[in-house]
Formats: structure tokens, C-alpha cells, sequence
């Protein structure tokens, strides 16, 4: 798929998209990810890109013009979706970032300042998306939040897809613990069930652990659904 990344700080992804899962999907082109400075949009010659509120207040607003020319320059066609990060909007969560994984291509647009102009919101943006409840400088990190959940999924990015499969609010759920070699550490042993080779009995265990951290953790998941 294609992602293209709308930002005033395209040199903050420069070695983020080389490491790790995102660098592995690029090199095998399960994904590409361009970027584009909206300061490059910009028509005065100061290159400006945003300016007082009005009606007062503290804090700067991007400007609208900046913002648009982008969006047109990247969108091949009106119905891919413009993502924007902001605390306003819906909450990230795994089913959202598989609804995006199968689309051919969005736009992702890092805001800054205190806002951007809200007829850009109103006019161009399809999605609103917050990582969590609080507040960043700019839209790039949640932007690489969302390409990293995003490359992971894609076909032969992970060694095995069922890897992602198995992994937390995936299912709805929180993960359950996980053990590798040493069967003993620190006098600590491995569950006696994760070596009996009984995969259902494995399977039992991992899904009533899974309930009971999520339990304990995340409550308001189970709310959602009756999983008990």
C-alpha cells in the first residue's frame, strides 16, 4: 500500500523509516511511504504556514492554503482517505489500523501548533485520530504509530503473520504472558502447561490469562463484549 505523510518535519522520519518492521516492509515493497513538506506549499516568500486565530487567543493556527495544496498534490483521486492526528479525535485502536492496512493507499497529515484551520477539517479530512489522551507537539509521532501498526500487517513483513495474529486487542483482548529459554530463571519456572505439548490445554490457559489481564488492566474492554 501506499501511505503519504503530510508534515512541516519530514527529516523526523528519516531514520524511523529504515529500522525495524517499517524498513523491512519498504525494502520488500509491502508498503511505501512518501513525504512531503507543507512548508514547501506555501505561496508568500516567507514561506509561512500559520498565523494568529481570530477572534484572539494564545497559540498559532496552520493555515489553511499550505494544507490544501498538499492534499491535492498526493490525492490521485478524491476517495482516499486524509487522515489527521489530533487529540480530538477517535481513539486509535488495532481494528482501526486494519481497516487502513487493507486500503491501497491514505494520506496522513501531521498537524502543529495549536490546530490547523478548521475548513481543512471540514473540507478535506475523512478521519480523525488520537493516539491517547494527551497532548504532542505535532502530528509525526502519532503518524509513525500508525505506519508502524500498519507495516507489521502487511504480507510477509513478520515471519509469520499469525505472530500478529495472536497479539494484544487483536482479539479484543489484552495478551497473555509469554515464556522462552531458560525453563527456569532466577527460580522463577515456566507454567508446567506450556510444556505439556497439550496445545488445547495451552490454548485454554493462554485465553483465561488473557481474560484475567485484561481484567485487571483494561476492564472497559470487556464492557464492550461478554467474552467471560
Amino acid at each position: 500500500m501506499n501511505i503519504h505523510i503530510l508534515t512541516l518535519f519530514p527529516d523526523m522520519f528519516k531514520h524511523f523509516l529504515t529500522e525495524s518492521m517499517v524498513g523491512i516492509a519498504l525494502r520488500q515493497n509491502a508498503l511505501s511511504v512518501s513525504l512531503s513538506n507543507i512548508r514547501d506549499f506555501a505561496t508568500d516568500k516567507h514561506k509561512q504556514v500559520d498565523d494568529y486565530p481570530y477572534g484572539g487567543g494564545a497559540g498559532m493556527v496552520m493555515k489553511p492554503e499550505p494544507i490544501y495544496a498538499a492534499v491535492q498534490k498526493v490525492q490521485s483521486h478524491p476517495g482516499i482517505p486524509v487522515i489527521y492526528f489530533t487529540p480530538q479525535g477517535r481513539l486509535l485502536t488495532q481494528q482501526i489500523v486494519q481497516q487502513y492496512a487493507a486500503a491501497e493507499e491514505i494520506i496522513l497529515l501531521c498537524g502543529h501548533y495549536k490546530e490547523i484551520d478548521q475548513r481543512i477539517r471540514d473540507s478535506v479530512v475523512t478521519d480523525e485520530i488520537s493516539i491517547g489522551d494527551y497532548v504532542l507537539s505535532g502530528g509525526e509521532i502519532p503518524a509513525m504509530v500508525m505506519v508502524d501498526a500498519i507495516a507489521r500487517l502487511q504480507e510477509g513483513v513478520l515471519g509469520d503473520i499469525e505472530s500478529a495474529l495472536t497479539d494484544s486487542h487483536q482479539d479484543g483482548l489484552l495478551g497473555c504472558p509469554h515464556y522462552t529459554r531458560p525453563s527456569e530463571f532466577m527460580g522463577n519456572k515456566v507454567p508446567d502447561v506450556l510444556l505439556s505439548g497439550n496445545h488445547k490445554k495451552i490454548d485454554h490457559w493462554r485465553h483465561e490469562k488473557a481474560l484475567e489481564k485484561t481484567r485487571q488492566i483494561r476492564p472497559d474492554l470487556l464492557n464492550k463484549e461478554d467474552r467471560s
